[in-house]
């Protein structure tokens, strides 16, 4: 089965066709460790996380580097305001990022470079667009000259002009052109720095992707990812920086998943709505975010609010019981993934919600299947859920909640009573008499009433 993704570049939905026959490289960038990741930040890392798990089903080898940039104005600020160092600062926010994702289900990466420990391939690019006239020293800095690309913003499809006004650039006395950007920048006698051929200093924020890709992957790679708001300027100027230094091409598709809005509102520190993982995680399990995360298509834009994450919770707790009813079934064989129809959904640009959907589907089959049916129907569940992150843990300890006791969690209590009111109305009574009966033996106790069903335990 081929899988196709929308590249950005072109505008279109392609077959993807790796490089190398049996090979994929991939980079998504990374965060800026200087404080707690939002929700925001997560999402790119959720939806490439699911991108990597269906490529090794396709692809012998998977290499995926996801880069720390770990120098940086915010850092450098951030250790000032704190009055300790910037190592302190950036082994604190990278670790906690790790502890972040990984909360969230995300495989790590199989490479993630750090900016400070690639000076050197940094250096060396600067010299060679140097070498090459599409770079200039001026008062301690290096800069890109925009207009010695004749192609630059093809990715984001606008004039220069156009990126220009929309990026409110702070004309420079040392540019020659408005446009040209930082390849290394001087530094401060109280800021990090390295000796370079243009004086001790530090590299400019879009050089290190460049680098770093070419330092880990190669020249080319067949896949580079991010948010949306990445398109420009910083990966154009990837663009620019590596096409201009190696020739040929960089990168053969480029993935961009959209914005996250907090509750009907764009997401932003002005509006004081910037949620970050971990405060969520307080009070949601990180499979319940990475649920809400994957409800919507990574191309369109997602808000994030309780409602979704209670829809997201709820939905996992039927799921979750759906499988401890099985949980005693032992699996018999493999899923052949080629021809299930959630697979089919993935490699169809990774829609996740028709995904979802087919897992609802075959949860809905199980319920009513006979007994020599159900090992299958409950491996393709498992299978489905591998591949988006989810449904791997234990039902029986996911559906007692986080307080360790034995009884059900009033939240997997409510989804259960909804799923049997769902089966009520497709007229599956005998679904819904074991649900009754699987709550009795938890000892809840359920009460019918014109006004709904209310529940207690006994």
């Amino acid at each position: 089965m081929s899988l196709t993704l929308y590249n950005t570049m072109s505008g279109e939905k392609e077959v993807f066709e790796p490089l190398q026959p049996d090979a994929v490289s991939m980079y998504v960038c990374g965060p800026t460790v200087y404080n707690l990741a939002h929700i925001g930040n997560a999402r790119p890392v959720v939806v490439f996380d699911v991108l990597f798990r269906l490529l090794q089903t396709h692809y012998g080898t998977v290499t995926y580097a996801r880069n720390v940039t770990d120098i940086d104005d915010k850092i450098i600020a951030a250790a000032k305001q704190d009055g300790t160092s910037i190592d302190t600062v950036t082994e604190e926010f990278t670790e906690k990022y790790r502890e972040d994702m990984a909360q969230l289900n995300a495989l790590p990466p199989t490479l993630e470079p750090r900016a400070t420990q690639n000076i050197a391939p940094m250096l060396a690019l600067t010299q060679t667009l140097i070498d090459r006239q599409h770079a200039y020293e001026s008062e301690g800095h290096v800069l890109f000259s925009v207009e010695s690309m004749p192609d630059y913003g093809k990715l984001s499809n606008r004039s220069l002009d156009d990126m220009l006004a929309g990026a409110r650039v702070e004309v420079a006395e040392y540019k020659r052109h408005p446009g040209d950007f930082v390849l290394w920048k001087p530094a401060a006698d109280d800021e990090p720095g390295w000796d370079s051929p243009w004086g001790r200093g530090r590299p400019g924020w879009h050089l290190e992707c460049s680098a770093m890709i070419h330092e880990h992957l190669g020249a080319t790679i067949d896949i580079h990812g991010g948010g949306r708001d990445l398109i420009f300027p910083h990966h154009e100027n990837e663009i620019a920086q590596s096409r201009c230094a190696h020739d040929g091409e960089y990168v053969r598709y480029w993935m961009h998943n959209a914005y996250i809005d907090i509750d009907g509102e764009k997401m932003s520190k002005s509006l004081g709505n910037v949620r970050s993982v971990r405060d969520l995680l307080a009070s949601y399990r990180g499979e319940v975010l990475r649920f809400a995360l994957l409800s919507a298509h990574y191309r369109s834009p997602l808000d994030f609010s309780v409602a979704l994450l209670e829809q997201a919770r709820n939905t996992l707790d039927s799921l979750y019981g759906t499988l401890r009813e099985v949980q005693h079934i032992e699996l018999d064989a493999d899923v052949e993934l080629a021809g299930e129809a959630f697979y089919q959904a993935l490699n169809d640009d990774l829609n996740t919600p028709i995904a979802i959907a087919e897992i609802h589907a075959l949860a809905k089959a199980l319920h009513k299947a006979d007994e020599a049916d159900k090992p299958a129907l409950k491996a393709r569940i498992l299978a489905a859920g591998d591949l988006l992150g989810i449904l791997q843990q234990d039902p029986q300890q996911w559906l007692q909640g986080d307080e360790g006791d034995e009884s059900l969690s009033a939240q997997a209590i409510e989804a259960l009573i909804e799923a049997r009111q769902q089966a009520k109305l497709d007229k599956d009574y005998a679904r819904a008499d074991e649900i009754r009966e699987e709550l009795a033996v938890q000892g809840v106790i359920l009460e019918d009433s014109r006004e709904g069903t209310r529940w207690k335990r006994g």
